[in-house]
């Protein structure tokens, strides 16, 4: 899990910035790393969004995110099987700062707190 944190925390909001507008899930992904990094998440449904997380930030996957219309395909299925393992958990709250990020002006990313939320 621990690589899996690093990479998502390195390139998670970069990547969430990047594709405003061009995949649904957008908040989804959003919440679910709010959910990743709050310590009172159970620490398998953290393993879960992190590995999904992890995915969805890798430069490569099983198909490229530049193909119109299928490149984000595969980031939607790994995602939304790790929302749905995970979704009890995922709190009204990190839907809330979801939303929040999402009306934000793209000038800088949240910083995950230090301690983890």
């Amino acid at each position: 899990m621990a690589g899996d944190e690093a990479r998502v925390r390195a390139g998670f909001w970069q990547k969430a910035r990047s594709t405003l507008g061009k995949v649904p899930f957008t908040e989804d992904a959003v919440a679910a790393f709010h959910c990743a990094t709050d310590s009172a998440t159970p620490l398998a449904a953290r393993t879960v969004l992190f590995g999904a997380l992890a995915y969805f930030v890798m430069p490569f996957d099983a198909i490229p995110d530049f193909l119109l219309g299928l490149g984000f395909t595969d980031d939607a299925a790994v995602l939304l099987a790790a929302y749905t393992a995970a979704r009890l958990h995922i709190t009204e709250d990190h839907r809330a700062r979801a939303r929040a990020w999402l009306k934000r002006p793209p000038v800088n990313p949240p910083a995950a707190s230090p301690a983890g939320d």
